[in-house]
């Protein structure tokens, strides 16, 4: 018995079928060339952005919100998950794809003692006047017209203030996302005008009368 012919049948085999096998160990080295040599893909976090142009005083919700990947180094400290922001009120006005973060957001106590009331963000046109505002100052909101087409009118009278937002760049007289003069302070009011103050104070200059 020939105890070679087996090899003999295997060597003819190999001989039959040599370019696909050197086609297929060819592809085999570059698939593995190119695992070997492709970097591996950059980390990155999830935060939650805003989905589209947010205005002060929007009370978050869901679809005000989307996740974003983006790098560690990009994720600011402050970012709030989606847990944490719905429901909270924005305190200045956010650009689409902006992380929401606690500078961002009313604290969720603001209201506290003040019942049947909701908090209006409202932007004092001269901001220097702000820093000498504390939190629980009732105060006198009056609107002027920037054309001076009407008299000056009270927008809201005695309205307690809940909270006074930082601006980002520290300073007294830009708005605190940089794009409007002025500051932002926040004030209760009755639940029944909010939607009417913070839409007429959209449109005018606003100064403040208080006392302490």
């Amino acid at each position: 018995m020939d105890l070679l012919r087996p090899v003999r049948r295997v060597h003819r085999r190999v001989l039959l079928h040599r370019r696909p096998l050197a086609a297929l160990s060819a592809g085999a080295a570059v698939l593995l060339g190119l695992q070997v040599v492709e970097p591996p893909a950059p980390e990155t976090v999830g935060v939650w952005t805003a989905s589209r142009d947010l205005d002060s005083g929007r009370v978050l919700s869901r679809g005000d919100l989307v996740r974003t990947e983006v790098s560690p180094d990009a994720a600011p400290p402050a970012a709030l998950d989606r847990a944490e922001a719905v429901g909270r009120t924005l305190a200045a006005p956010m650009t689409a794809g902006e992380v929401v973060t606690r500078v961002r957001v009313l604290t969720r106590g603001v209201l506290t003692g003040y019942p049947g009331h909701a908090a209006v963000p409202l932007r004092v046109t001269d901001g220097a006047v702000v820093p000498m505002l504390r939190v629980g100052d009732r105060v006198t909101v009056v609107a002027v017209d920037p054309d001076a087409r009407s008299e000056p009118v009270p927008l809201v009278d005695d309205a307690p203030i809940v909270a006074l937002p930082r601006s980002d760049g520290g300073g007294i007289s830009g708005g605190i996302d940089g794009s409007q003069p002025g500051r932002l302070v926040v004030v209760a009011v009755p639940n029944h005008r909010a939607v009417e103050v913070s839409a007429n104070a959209a449109a005018m200059y606003l100064t403040v009368i208080w006392r302490r």
